[in-house]
């Protein structure tokens, strides 16, 4: 077994930010954001610790402009993009309505299955 982190957050509306913007007025993050809160959240650690050089920086492991924009959208329209990748450790999946962080200590393979 391994453990599983899922953070919740809201899609940012391109309308609504900028990447130089770290949230929009209304406290929604972009999924760059939202994969250090996860992080942090599942550590039991304050977000500001997950940084160098205790923490790769993300750009490492994604572009997180490039993930910012995959998720942005038009308001109230929706996505179904999911994206996996390994950080610090972790398998962290990425979609519209969260962001999940699960423990790769048990498990050797890349990828998982979404739901299991």
């Amino acid at each position: 077994m391994f453990a599983t982190t899922l953070i919740r957050w809201t899609l940012v509306a391109a309308s609504m930010s900028s990447p130089d913007e770290p949230s929009t007025p209304n406290g929604e993050v972009p999924p760059s954001q939202a994969i250090i809160e996860a992080i942090a959240a599942h550590e039991g650690v304050d977000v500001t610790e997950i940084e160098p050089p205790a923490y790769d920086p993300l750009f490492t492991a994604v572009n997180p402009e490039a993930l910012d924009e995959l998720f942005r959208t038009a308001a109230g329209a929706e996505s179904d993009a999911v994206v996996t990748l390994e950080y610090e450790g972790y398998e962290v999946v990425v979609r519209a309505d969260g962001v999940e962080v699960r423990d790769r200590a048990d498990d050797d393979s890349v990828t998982r299955p979404i739901g299991e």
